[in-house]
């Protein structure tokens, strides 16, 4: 158990939780089978950020973010951790989401227990590459 308390922990995404009477662990989010996360609908703020690499840019501006095999996309509040996100595959290049604008078309926006906001998808209508 003492292990499984430092993993929860100690990870720097923030990626696993345990159940209310700490009898099951869970990621948080990011699952590649259905599951129901319990990931309630949520007010996204006015721009989120999506981080990527150079070699994924053409596919995403023409189709759009995809949740790829998981079942969401994953959305970031902030660019450093988009830029974080981005960097595992090499140099990051960040997105920006017109997140409350695809809000009002409908979409609905859920945000994980570890500050990650989950979409179904995002349009490339709704994407701006910064800088």
């Amino acid at each position: 158990m003492a292990l499984l308390e430092r993993v929860v922990a100690e990870n720097d995404k923030q990626r696993f939780e345990f159940s209310e009477d700490m009898s099951r662990i869970r990621a948080r989010q990011g699952h590649s089978i259905e599951v129901d996360g319990g990931w309630a609908p949520a007010d996204p703020p006015e721009t989120l950020y999506h981080g990527t690499v150079e070699k994924f840019l053409d596919d995403i501006l023409m189709q759009g973010l995809k949740p790829m095999k998981r079942h969401h996309v994953h959305l970031s509040a902030d660019i450093a951790t988009a830029s974080k996100v981005g960097a595992r595959r090499g140099k990051p290049v960040i997105l920006s989401v017109a997140a409350q604008e695809l809000a009002r078309q409908g979409v609905e926006f859920s945000l994980s227990s570890n500050g990650v906001w989950l979409v179904a998808a995002v349009p490339p209508e709704f994407l701006r590459r910064n800088g």
